[in-house]
């Protein structure tokens, strides 16, 4: 990143129309925290639109990284994962200041069922099953039980299995939240 400037500069002079930045070195990868400031560096070294990214997991964070590097946008990575609706949150923490309220089971339920399911149409059922293992991981993370649904999930081999494991988790954890509310 120490270089930035420089290549932003150099990419701008080439014809580029808009630069995201990951504020982390290539010896970094995903360790330490993002580079908020060289961002910021990159961001007053250029006309074209710089989109800041990294560590940006929370409507506060992105706020902050807005604030701190000057860009014009963000970047969402791995914080998306398994949580689309960060998005909304950030979009309503900027516009409100406030927190907007987390999605009910209900609601995560039925985003899961859309993206598997459009996982399955895109590709065809036997990559689907195999790449709906992955994101329903990251959907289920943090989830009470979330690591032996997991568990069970990544041994089902068809779109009908894995459909009905995810109505027969959520409708648990309702469940259990009921009785937990009593």
């Amino acid at each position: 990143m120490r270089n930035g400037p420089t290549i932003a500069r150099i990419a701008q002079d080439s014809g580029i129309q808009a630069l995201s930045v990951h504020g982390r070195t290539r010896n970094c990868f995903f360790k330490g925290d993002a580079e908020y400031a060289t961002i910021a560096l990159i961001k007053q070294s250029v006309t074209i639109p710089v989109i800041a990214n990294g560590d940006i997991d929370t409507p506060q964070k992105a706020k902050y990284v807005l604030e701190q590097t000057g860009a014009d946008a963000i970047m969402i990575g791995r914080a998306a994962q398994g949580r689309p609706w960060i998005f909304r949150e950030i979009n309503h923490y900027l516009e409100h200041g406030t927190i907007a309220a987390e999605p009910d089971l209900q609601e995560i339920e039925t985003i899961l069922t859309k993206h598997l399911d459009n996982l399955y149409d895109f590709y065809d059922d036997y990559i689907g099953v195999h790449m709906a293992r992955k994101h329903v991981s990251w959907y289920s993370k943090g989830q009470p039980n979330g690591g032996k649904f997991r568990d069970y999930f990544n041994h089902l081999e068809t779109t009908t299995e894995q459909r009905k494991a995810i109505k027969e988790f959520f409708a648990e954890l309702r469940n259990e939240l009921e009785h937990a509310e009593c």
